[in-house]
């Protein structure tokens, strides 16, 4: 296997449909990716787990998604990771890769143990921002789920009615020549959307959220459960080995609800934030606000939580009362 060859799939999610069945998926395989997302951060073991695998589901969810602009995924909780937050763009132009970013807020002295362990009440949120003059949707829903790929299929069940699953796996890798390097896999399965079911009462999940046999007829049920059999065979180095094709992967699987992809959609690591978006976001303070913000150097300084970027501005430059201050707030 050359370089070449594995990066032909490396950083991609390769979304498909299963022709038997009303089952739509994709499969991701991330290398880059994560080692952009996860270098930029001195993260424990069991936040860097976290944050992988919310990048993973990102990738996946957004890819699902017809999105013009921004997709978020964010969990917060009680627990010592008090926020993950991950945001994926959508190509600028066709052709052109998406963009994905992420960073956790946690308690560095609570750490510890797994990486659920980490993560206590709360709830998961999916925010789609399709841009100027369009309304942000948000979808929230309480975790009660023992990973982050239960959450997300709790989401989908509960707010969305669409039956969703995921198959995940992620973590470092290191290949012969001694490079240690981080590498992730998943699949997800979703049910076509229908129209509405007629649910009454509580869900069947945990505390009492919907799952698919609270929403999918007999038919339905069958195919999902008959295409979910056939996920519970996937091995770990198909999902994230560099041998395995996606395509290749996806008839091992499931040639059996014959399954069609489509064209696969590159993923980078990538990050919006400028010294032009810092300087928006402080005009709408007043150059008091802004001297309270001013160091004992006499700067105002501004670090990006996702990609660690610094900024360093003369505080005479920046606030509504500065020469050429516009006072217009970043969107």
């Amino acid at each position: 296997m050359t370089l070449g060859t594995k990066l032909a799939w490396d950083d991609t999610v390769l979304p498909f449909q299963l022709d038997r069945s009303d089952i739509r998926g994709r499969v991701a395989r991330l290398d880059g990716v994560l080692d952009g997302i996860l270098k930029q951060h001195d993260y424990p073991a069991p936040v860097e787990a976290l944050v992988a695998e919310m990048a993973l589901l990102t990738a996946l969810i957004g890819q699902t998604i017809k999105l013009r602009w921004k997709l978020s995924l964010q969990i917060q909780t009680n627990g010592p990771v008090r926020m993950i937050a991950t945001d994926f763009y959508a190509p600028e132009t066709e052709g052109e890769p998406a963009r994905i970013r992420a960073y956790a807020s946690f308690d560095r002295d609570r750490v510890g143990g797994r990486p659920m362990d980490n993560v206590g009440e709360g709830y998961f949120a999916i925010l789609i921002d399709q841009g100027k003059g369009m309304t942000p949707y948000q979808g929230i829903t309480p975790l009660a789920a023992t990973t982050l790929a239960e959450a997300a299929e709790a989401y989908f069940a509960q707010s969305e009615q669409l039956p969703t699953r995921f198959q995940l796996r992620f973590g470092r890798s290191t290949e012969a020549g001694g490079t240690e390097h981080w590498r992730a896999g998943g699949i997800m399965l979703q049910h076509m959307p229908k129209a509405s079911p007629e649910i009454s009462g509580g869900g069947s999940g945990a505390g009492g959220l919907l799952v698919a046999r609270d929403i999918l007829g007999e038919d339905e049920g069958e195919d999902w459960n008959r295409a979910n059999l056939h996920l519970d065979t996937v091995e770990e180095m198909e999902l994230i080995g560099p041998s395995l094709p996606p395509t290749d992967l996806l008839v091992r699987l499931f040639h059996e609800e014959v399954p069609r992809v489509f064209d696969a959609q590159p993923v980078r690591f990538g990050c919006t934030c400028s010294e032009d978006r810092v300087r928006q976001s402080l005009s709408i303070y007043s150059a008091k606000d802004i001297e309270k913000m001013t160091t004992d150097d006499g700067r105002v300084t501004a670090d990006c939580q996702f990609c660690g970027a610094h900024y360093d501005l003369d505080p005479a430059s920046v606030g509504f009362e500065a020469a050429g201050g516009s006072g217009h707030e970043h969107g």
